[in-house]
Parts: C-alpha cells; sequence; structure tokens
C-alpha cells in the first residue's frame, strides 16, 4: 500500500521564492501532487506546539455552555456551535485568525474577560504558523502551473477561518441523529 508523502517545511526562513532550498521542496510539492494527490506537510515548530495547543482547546471546551454561548457572530457557522442532538460535537471558529488581535478580541476577551494570555499566545502562534505554511504552498503549486501573476490576488482574497472542534463518540446505543 503507497504511503502518503510527507515534506518538510521546517526550514521556512530559508524558503524563499527562487533559492534552492524553495526549488527542492516545490519539485517535492509537484511530485507528489502529480502521483497522490496530496502530501502531509510537516513543520517543527507546529509540532512542537502541540502539546500546548492540546491544553487551550481542552481548557476551551471545558469552560461553562454559557461562557462558551458568549462567542457569537453575525455570520453562519462561526462563533460557538453546539449541536442540536447530544453535543457529540462542539466547535468555535473566527474569520481572519491570522491576525493576532482577532483571536484576542473574538475569543480571549470573550470567553475569558480577565484574560488568558497563554491562551491567546498558543493559539495566536499555531494560526500563524498555519497561515504561513499556508500561503508558501499556494504560492509554490501556482508556480508549478505558471499563474505567478495571481498570486497576489489569491493571497488577498483567502479568508483564514479558525475553527476548533470537540468530537465525541456516542455512547452505545444512542441514536447520533
Amino acid at each position: 500500500m503507497a504511503k502518503v508523502p510527507v515534506i518538510d517545511f521546517s526550514k521556512q526562513d530559508l524558503l524563499q521564492p527562487g533559492s534552492p532550498e524553495w526549488n527542492s521542496v516545490r519539485v517535492q510539492v509537484q511530485k507528489a501532487l502529480e502521483d497522490y494527490g496530496c502530501f502531509e506537510a510537516s513543520i517543527d515548530r507546529v509540532l512542537e506546539l502541540t502539546r500546548a495547543v492540546f491544553g487551550a482547546v481542552e481548557e476551551l471546551f471545558d469552560l461553562p455552555l454559557q461562557t462558551k454561548k458568549l462567542c457569537v457572530s453575525e455570520n453562519r457557522f462561526r462563533g460557538y456551535n453546539e449541536p442540536p442532538l447530544k453535543r457529540l460535537l462542539e466547535s468555535i471558529s473566527i474569520d481572519d485568525a491570522h491576525i493576532a488581535g482577532n483571536i484576542e478580541q473574538r475569543l480571549t476577551n470573550t470567553l475569558w474577560p480577565q484574560g488568558n494570555i497563554s491562551f491567546s499566545k498558543t493559539m495566536v502562534s499555531f494560526t500563524e504558523i498555519a497561515s504561513r505554511l499556508e500561503k508558501t504552498i499556494k504560492r509554490m503549486i501556482l508556480e508549478i502551473f505558471g499563474l505567478e501573476k495571481h498570486i497576489d490576488e489569491l493571497m488577498n482574497s483567502t479568508n483564514h477561518h479558525l475553527r476548533i472542534m470537540k468530537y465525541e463518540s456516542p455512547k452505545t446505543g444512542e441514536p447520533t441523529c
């Protein structure tokens, strides 16, 4: 059975368009997409943040239901979403999560009026890394197809949506719908 390729994006500071490192990784991206249609992106900094991210998510979903419901949005499926049946899935989401102030204002200050610096720093670090990775991969793919002239247009039309979810498996014998 074929295994999805893992491409290392850990040296982001060396991944500058046109550099030998950039070209090497771009070739790997192209080959993976041609052969598999996908790949796994690996970044050391994300692995280092894993424990902190899971801790922050656990802390978030441990908040009382009434507190989580304070996270609202005018946009559909944004803010806090509680499923109508059995609470098998909860989620909280915001748009433009790549802007640190949005995490602070729309999540942290709403859910922890007294503040929660640890939560903010963890989520901001994670979204900054993820946003940078996404931009790098998009740029590489556009280069592969010779569409470099559309890079700015695509980057400026992107909304970085952060959705934090908690799933619970149904208890034996419980209907799920």
